[in-house]
């Protein structure tokens, strides 16, 4: 079987308030609100966000449940989901005004040239900022 035409689609993270994580990944992180559906049979509303279309791009995928009344527990599995962005500095100064939690503040890493940040969103999933260096550079 050839995978040559297998993608990574997207990432579901279970969220608590589907307005609040909207907000976060639209306003905040500048991704476009791709889909948005409830599901009344089975009690659930579902939205995808992201950059760019899916399957060309990979999507984030939101799922609020009716009835969870409990905050999720994340577990030790998930490790985080990663975002390249050109201005790095200036996205986590925005985002500090805005009271994102930033566990690690811009800064390179010790094994490559490359600046990382990690900051998380309403419901503490943790989200890596890459800082994609231009062509010119």
């Amino acid at each position: 079987m050839s995978t040559s035409d297998f993608r990574v689609l997207h990432t579901m993270l279970r969220v608590q308030d589907m307005e609040r994580s909207i907000d976060f990944y639209t306003r905040l992180l500048g991704m476009r609100l791709l889909f948005r559906k409830d599901h009344l049979k089975n009690q659930f509303t579902q939205a995808y966000v992201g950059y760019g279309e899916e399957p060309e791009h990979m999507a984030i995928e939101l799922v609020f449940n009716w009835n969870q009344e409990e905050p999720y527990e994340q577990g030790s599995a998930f490790g985080h989901v990663a975002i390249g962005v050109s201005d790095i500095f200036r996205l986590c100064d925005g985002l500090t005004a805005e009271n994102v939690p930033m566990p690690r503040p811009p800064k390179s890493q010790k094994h490559h040239e490359n600046v990382i940040a990690f900051i998380e969103d309403p419901d503490g999933y943790k989200i890596e900022l890459v800082e994609q260096k231009s062509a010119e550079a």
